[in-house]
């Protein structure tokens, strides 16, 4: 069996920015036509969102055998992560006087359709749970931490910590999510490249996201607070 080849550039940074252009496209476009009154020019989302969600699969897959995941192993340390990490998104729900997130992406626009509600729920939870998981840790701990250590960042091995790599990561993790949730996103992020610098997994850092995404995804559809999403 041929040795994986050296991990190009293009495996670790195209996924993410196919996602964060996803994210460009929805601000675009409720910008140019949200007066409109068309659903789809004014919530973009339910329509940018599943080809975002296709698009980043496809290049996942496209580069799968170019990821370096690290050792296998440190699932119950994930699966602690990830809960603790999806207390700190919820923790300010329990204080006194926090405001209602009811805004955002609702599937129930199609309740009048139960396929189409279906499909949309499907493919949100898809996005939170696999895509987001993957497309994030493979940028964020399998290529930013490391190559904000050295530029040829596949010589330094998954885990390695730097005090300027491991916060800065975690400082830019918080400013690519919405404002409300900088505190609940920086600490998560600081949670997440712990769990690396621990278990030297990058799967069990995927596991943890996941994990927290999935916990956030069933409070968001039992509470309906789509500012969650």
């Amino acid at each position: 069996m041929d040795e994986p080849k050296k991990p190009p550039l293009a495996a670790y940074v195209v996924p993410f920015a196919l996602f964060m252009g996803g994210l460009v496209l929805v601000g675009a476009v409720r910008f140019l036509g949200g007066k409109s009154g068309a659903l789809f020019l004014s919530k973009p989302e339910y329509w940018v969102y599943p080809l975002q969600t296709l698009a980043c699969g496809a290049a996942l897959v496209f580069f799968w055998r170019r990821y370096d995941f690290g050792k296998s192993g440190g699932w119950l340390a994930a699966l602690a992560a990830g809960v603790a990490a999806l207390g700190l998104w919820l923790l300010p729900q329990a204080l006194p006087g926090a405001a209602l997130r009811t805004g955002g992406f609702d599937p129930t626009v199609f309740s009048g359709t139960p396929l189409l509600y279906w499909l949309t729920v499907a493919a949100r939870f898809a996005r939170l749970v696999v895509i987001v998981p993957l497309v994030e840790e493979i940028f964020w701990r399998g290529f930013l931490m490391r190559y904000l250590i050295r530029e040829d960042f596949s010589k330094i091995p998954l885990g390695a910590y730097d005090p300027r790599s491991f916060f800065g990561v975690a400082g830019l993790f918080m400013f690519v999510h919405q404002m409300p949730d900088w505190p609940a996103a920086f600490l998560t992020g600081l949670l997440y490249n712990g769990l690396l610098v621990r278990t030297k997994s990058l799967g069990a850092c995927v596991a943890a996201h996941a994990a927290t995404n999935l916990g956030l995804g069933i409070y968001i559809m039992a509470t309906r607070q789509w500012g969650f999403w």
